[in-house]
């Protein structure tokens, strides 16, 4: 270096960069001078190049300071790849908490919350536009759920209320959300709505364009190609888009004055983020309500654990209907066996896939010229066990994790039920409901479910919906409609009547989330259904006795989900505590246990196989280990943030190490086992 050069380099200005790397201990501010042809445009939030390792790398400026505390040589920045600040502060600070929150890197959460750069779209022309002019938002409607106009108000007045709301059946709950970030967008402040699908957003979009305009509202997915997608976030970047719908990673969009966060159907494993850290959008939303004081609504048919959880706590309030318009609008749902009368009627009930009150119901919506809905489980779900006499769930005594059979039972299933969760096999096995020995296995069939009906049911069309070709409507008209789990199209006017079959594929699942995931199905299938007064029915075909099935004949979510947030107490599970999922090889694992300082309280579960149906923990790329395993570590909810910091620091050793052999960390996962 020069004379000239170092005395450029002592009074040159500095830039803090997070430089784009994909390794753990990397993950820190690193200090580069700015040159004077740059200083004008290196400011905080800008994407630029530095040289890093003797190579180029992307990166993000997150301040400016007149000086660096570094001893060493400071490299500069090499260029500034655009002088759009995409990174706000509010966003850089919920990418920190995010990061923290699921023992991850700020890399990997900048790469779900900025989208890659489209230069063409970037340098087109814009202008501000002001507040839009809401259309008049129908109060009686919000005036069905108690305190639904109180919310409003709240709103409009700028507050930033929170909620868990449960839409009615026959709800046009698209409507009503946009009217609620119609609402605040009137403000001047955003909106942003995060749905799971694109069905969803596509009805969503609509519904807030007929209450503010289409030029206020944009929508976000992975579908989009590069310059759509760019252009839709820079209108939200820019606040010339004040309302943002989109599917799970918009849950990030960089909205100015956020006024409103919403998701809808939180309980969706679509909004549940399959790359690393694995952040669920709920979470996310609730991160953010957090740090900006804005209002969030949890809203939905059905109500997840977590959502009552934190109604419990106080943090978020009720948004309910009274139980005499909960009855108005809800469709006679029948289960089998609700009375010792209909049992007499047809013995042969609780083992028929097709009961007789099921064709009953189908029969006469068929006659009265209205559709049948009927759902099917999705195929592949993982069998399981369960008590033969009353057909509860098999539960480790240890742990309260499912239990099966060892893959090498062999086709006779001689072998001892093992828990999935720690491994400890159960010789001796009694129900924990009715104390019998005996276990089954939960068997999935949801094949040639419409060649079925077709034959029953002559002369009426038969549609389906699921796979690869999911209907979002359908056309009103005496048919029968096939549908898997999640699929099931709309029907104007409403179906008249629904046929949920196949019960036990839901709840017999191996799956902590088997009965909320199961009501949460059958009411989202259950809400498209007329009400009762119009002649609408629903059949579910399972026990009558089932909690859950209660629950959705009397349609009590909120019920339902504070009796499972108290067994999930009970037997400490999440929400109820903080729990870690480590996946890797045995020596993997091991690695990371021993580096993590784990809290005191942590307790350690496992290691058993990785469940069926998870993705491996490595890329295709990379040589597959013979065996992969999965850890579990549970801790208090006071203790989750020094768990999931402890696994972290563990990882950056881990990188640092250059340590060989696959490994994965979720901090609470969707799914356990």
């Amino acid at each position: 270096m020069t004379g000239t050069d170092k005395t450029a380099a002592a009074h040159a200005p500095v830039a803090r960069v997070l430089p784009l790397l994909p390794v753990a201990h990397l993950d820190r501010e690193f200090d580069y001078l700015v040159p004077a042809d740059l200083d004008d445009q290196a400011v905080p939030g800008v994407r630029v190049r530095v040289r890093f390792s003797g190579r180029l790398v992307d990166g993000f400026i997150l301040e400016r300071a007149p000086s660096s505390d570094h001893p060493g040589k400071l490299g500069w920045l090499d260029r500034v790849v655009s002088a759009e600040p995409v990174l706000t502060e509010e966003v850089r600070d919920l990418v920190d908490a995010v990061a923290h929150r699921y023992a991850g890197t700020r890399t990997d959460v900048l790469r779900l919350a900025i989208p890659p750069r489209h230069a063409k779209v970037e340098s087109e022309e814009w202008a501000p536009r002001p507040a839009p002019d809401v259309a008049k938002v129908d109060r009686e409607a919000w005036s069905a759920y108690t305190h639904g106009v109180n919310f409003l108000e709240a709103l409009e007045s700028g507050r930033g209320p929170r909620a868990a709301w449960q839409a009615l059946p026959g709800e046009d709950w698209a409507l009503r959300l946009g009217e609620l970030a119609g609402v605040v967008a009137a403000t001047g402040r955003g909106a942003v709505l995060v749905v799971p699908d694109q069905r969803d957003l596509d009805r969503l979009v609509t519904a807030c364009e007929s209450v503010v305009g289409a030029d206020h509202v944009v929508g976000l997915a992975a579908g989009l190609g590069p310059s759509a997608r760019y252009r839709r976030w820079l209108a939200a970047l820019r606040g010339t888009a004040r309302i943002v719908v989109g599917t799970r990673a918009s849950v990030f969009a960089p909205t100015p004055d956020l006024g409103l966060v919403v998701v809808w159907d939180d309980g969706d494993s679509s909004l549940s983020e399959p790359r690393s850290p694995y952040p669920h959008a709920r979470e996310v939303a609730l991160l953010r309500a957090h740090s900006t004081g804005c209002a969030v609504v949890l809203a939905g048919h059905a109500r997840t654990a977590e959502a009552e959880a934190l109604v419990d706590s106080g943090w978020a309030h009720d948004l309910v209907a009274g139980r005499d318009v909960v009855r108005s609008r809800t469709p006679m749902i029948t289960a089998l066996a609700d009375s010792d009368h209909a049992l007499a009627r047809d013995p042969g009930a609780r083992a028929a896939r097709l009961p007789g009150i099921a064709f009953a119901a189908a029969r006469q919506a068929l006659a009265a010229g209205n559709g049948v809905l009927v759902q099917v489980p999705r195929r592949g779900y993982v069998p399981s066990l369960a008590c033969a006499k009353c057909r509860a769930p098999a539960r480790c005594r240890r742990c309260n994790g499912p239990l099966s059979l060892p893959a090498a039972a062999g086709p006779d299933g001689a072998g001892s039920p093992t828990c999935k969760w720690c491994g400890v096999a159960d010789t001796n096995h009694r129900c924990n409901a009715c104390g019998a020995r005996a276990l089954r296995a939960v068997v999935v069939g949801a094949g040639r479910t419409a060649e079925e009906l077709g034959r029953a049911f002559a002369g009426f069309a038969v549609h389906t919906s699921g796979g690869s070709d999911v209907k979002s409507e359908i056309e009103p008209g005496p048919k029968l409609v096939v549908s898997t789990v999640g699929a099931e199209p709309v029907m104007p006017g409403g179906y008249g009547a629904a046929l949920l079959l196949d019960g036990w594929a839901l709840l017999g699942r191996a799956d902590l989330r088997a009965a909320e995931e199961a009501l949460r199905r059958w009411m989202t299938a259950s809400a498209l259904v007329r009400p009762h007064g119009d002649g609408g029915q629903v059949v579910v075909v399972a026990d009558s006795g089932i909690p859950t099935v209660q629950a959705l004949v009397r349609w009590d979510p909120v019920w339902h989900a504070r009796a499972q947030l108290e067994e999930r107490t009970e037997v400490g599970f999440p929400p109820a505590v903080h729990l870690a999922a480590i996946d890797g090889t045995a020596a993997s694992i091991g690695e990371i246990l021993e580096l993590a300082a784990l809290p005191d309280s942590a307790e350690v579960l496992g290691p058993v196989p990785l469940p069926p149906g998870e993705r491996l923990p490595f890329s295709s790329d990379e040589p597959e280990p013979e065996e992969v395993e999965r850890m579990l570590v549970r801790v208090p909810r006071a203790d989750g943030r020094a768990l999931a910091k402890a696994l972290a620091e563990a990882r950056a050793v881990r990188s640092a190490r250059r340590s060989t052999g696959p490994v994965r960390v979720q901090v609470d996962p969707l799914r356990i086992g």
